[in-house]
């Protein structure tokens, strides 16, 4: 029994890889880290879920695209996909996928290591320049700041770190 749930997460993982953020349609909620934890009961799956930010009005989208992939899976008869605060999801989370996903999509992945002052630089996602300046640190949403490169003129979005949206 235990090898058929070991194969079924297999394939619940596979699935998650094709849920996307609605929004950035490069990257998935794998590539995100926003997938916590799977736990399968014979044909129910339990999903714990990072939200990549508390305020995301995408947040039930997501949950519905959770569902719709995992009960795609014959064997899946129940999914329960839950929302957890602890621990928090960071932008470390993100894998290396996940940020070559965001540069495609023309956002810059946020940086790994802030200055000790609590600045953050972002290079530019279309030309890798680090002439850039923040054009407005409100972006289409929370959770992102738009820039410009000085370089290639492009104007891109950038995710802002963890640390600066709490």
């Amino acid at each position: 029994m235990q090898m058929a749930i070991n194969s079924l997460e297999k394939k619940v993982l596979g699935v998650l890889e094709e849920v996307h953020d609605p929004e950035i349609n490069t990257v998935s909620i794998i590539d995100l880290g926003m997938v916590e934890e799977v736990n399968v009961q014979d044909s129910v799956v339990n999903i714990k879920i990072l939200p990549t930010f508390l305020g995301c009005p995408a947040l039930e989208l997501i949950k519905e695209n959770i569902k719709k992939a995992v009960k795609s899976i014959d064997e899946v008869q129940q999914v329960n996909v839950q929302f957890i605060n602890h621990p928090p999801w960071t932008s470390d989370r993100i894998s290396e996928q996940g940020r070559k996903g965001l540069k495609e999509f023309g956002i810059a992945p946020p940086p790994r290591l802030m200055d000790s002052d609590g600045s953050w630089h972002v290079d530019c996602p279309f030309c890798g320049s680090t002439y850039v300046t923040m054009e407005n640190i409100f972006g289409p949403t929370a959770c992102r700041s738009i820039l410009y490169c000085k370089n290639c003129k492009n104007p891109f979005e950038a995710m802002k770190p963890i640390s600066t949206l709490m």
